[in-house]
């Protein structure tokens, strides 16, 4: 059966650069991965683009544009062109030269009308995020795609960033690896301000070998009805990827089907 023309499938996956970590012990073992090329790396990105095929919009986190460590790869193109998106558009926080490239990227079906990259605050640089729009200018789609600090304090500071970034975005979807549980998003004074709930996928994302804490999240806007959430099975990095289904309003999914100029 095909899926109904007003249904949007959207995921969030931390692919730690195609690392396959395994356990915790391997972070000491392997963590040499990070800096350096390894066989496997490849293998692994294609398992993780099987799993994007089947997705309108992905948000990926901890990935590499392209240096020694990853062979030269971009791995947001790469995804791209394998998985079959004809859009993606990649940010780099952290950028060690030709040692390593690091960032987040936003791959989709539907061609972006706006791009706007952000910095996010924090004690420590390197953390950003991606601001997508789709669709006609009289009813947007806003993706806002991030990968927030571990320490509470800075993450804080990036809530409530982005949370006046929703504040302007009537139909929003807020996906990423958030580093902290869905209740302490839904008790964010900023989220609740800006409408934004939890699609609770009443699983654990992290570690994909044992899942014991969801830091994996994907919020929407009022008007966004979630039909389906839920975390998949595919263990090719230290997270698990989550995945929702959402129904949209019949105008937003009219906007996003007329014909538009994408963005450069």
């Amino acid at each position: 059966m095909s899926r109904p023309q007003h249904r949007l499938r959207v995921l969030t996956y931390n692919i730690q650069v195609g690392i396959d970590t395994r356990h915790y012990r391997q972070y000491l073992t392997r963590g040499w991965r990070h800096m350096l090329p390894f066989p496997g790396r490849q293998e692994n990105l294609d398992q993780v683009a099987a799993v994007l095929r089947d997705h309108d919009i992905v948000a990926l986190q901890e990935i590499d544009a392209g240096s020694y460590r990853g062979a030269f790869l971009n791995q947001a193109q790469y995804l791209a062109d394998l998985a079959g998106f004809p859009n993606w558009h990649l940010q780099v926080n952290r950028n060690y030269g030709a040692l390593a490239r690091h960032g987040i990227a936003v791959l989709s079906r539907l061609p972006p009308t706006g791009i706007r990259e952000c910095r996010l605050p924090g004690f420590l640089p390197g953390r950003g995020a991606l601001l997508l729009s789709f669709g006609s200018d009289r009813r947007p789609l806003h993706v806002l795609a991030v990968h927030l600090s571990l320490g509470q304090r800075s993450r804080m500071r990036q809530l409530r960033y982005l949370s006046r970034l929703a504040m302007h975005c009537k139909d929003l979807i807020l996906l990423g690896d958030m580093n902290c549980a869905a209740w302490q998003l839904e008790r964010n004074s900023g989220l609740i301000h800006a409408g934004l709930r939890v699609a609770d996928t009443e699983g654990h994302s992290y570690p994909s070998w044992r899942p014991r804490r969801n830091l994996d999240h994907v919020l929407v806007s009022p008007g966004l009805s979630v039909h389906r959430a839920r975390v998949l099975d595919h263990p090719m990095s230290d997270h698990l990827p989550v995945a929702v289904e959402l129904d949209l309003p019949p105008a937003l999914a009219a906007s996003l089907a007329e014909p538009v100029a994408a963005c450069a």
